[in-house]
């Protein structure tokens, strides 16, 4: 039976991801609020290979009706209010959601991929570059629309405005395959960390360019989180 969203109330969809020990972890996945649902430690247990199937997952509801969240959000399994809170990372600060009865957690897929280290928060000359281009964004952490010539942070959950990009990329996976070698055998290295640092040696600074050219260029659609996921899928199938 899959949960409902702490969100929409929706159904989620369930998925199978591998784990750094060689079996399988469960997740719900709302991709219309953007979400996935955290039992105890299971976010803690995905293996480097897992990125790859969200990666896909990601790319194929990138046209997905997306929601706005709640408020509050409410936990699947009690019902009660989930806590709003924030946890910080080497890759800066992220929005948390956790049941108080201690249940689980919530995490937008922005906030996951700072947790794990694949996103980068925009500094604020790039905000400023930004915010001479285009009125408004939509903020990575809850789906609000967020004027950036006047907020450096979301009003309404307070998350900073963040960018999964290329080398953020490129450096969480390596670092996560460097991890996972003492637990697993060479043949579960995951061939995406190999293959981005591959394609990060051997990138010219022209291609750096291009890239940030392709960086500003979709994000000025005003979703910061498409338009990372669209580039890192564009690098991934060349």
């Amino acid at each position: 039976m899959p949960s409902n969203c702490p969100s929409c109330l929706q159904p989620m969809e369930a998925h199978r991801f591998a784990t750094r020990i060689g079996s399988h972890v469960e997740l719900d996945i709302c991709f219309a609020c953007q979400g996935l649902w955290f039992d105890p430690r299971e976010n803690t247990q995905l293996a480097p290979s897992a990125v790859l199937d969200l990666f896909k997952l990601l790319h194929a509801h990138r046209d997905d009706a997306r929601h706005s969240l709640a408020d509050p959000l409410r936990c699947p399994r009690c019902r009660s209010g989930l806590a709003h809170g924030f946890d910080v990372v080497r890759s800066g600060r992220y929005v948390t959601y956790r049941c108080t009865q201690g249940h689980g957690r919530f995490a937008t897929f922005s906030s996951f991929m700072v947790e794990k280290g694949f996103v980068r928060q925009l500094t604020p000359p790039e905000i400023e570059d930004l915010a001479r281009r285009v009125d408004a964004i939509f903020c990575t952490g809850c789906g609000a629309p967020v004027d950036i010539r006047r907020d450096h942070a979301c009003p309404h959950c307070r998350a900073p405005f963040s960018l999964l990009d290329p080398q953020a990329v490129e450096q969480a996976l390596n670092r996560h395959a460097q991890a996972a070698k003492p637990a697993a055998a060479a043949e579960r290295r995951t061939d995406l960390a190999d293959a981005l640092v591959a394609i990060e040696r051997s990138r010219s600074q022209a291609q750096r360019e291009e890239q940030k050219e392709r960086i500003d260029n979709l994000a000025l659609t005003g979703d910061l989180w498409a338009a990372g996921v669209e580039l890192v899928w564009r690098m991934l199938i060349r």
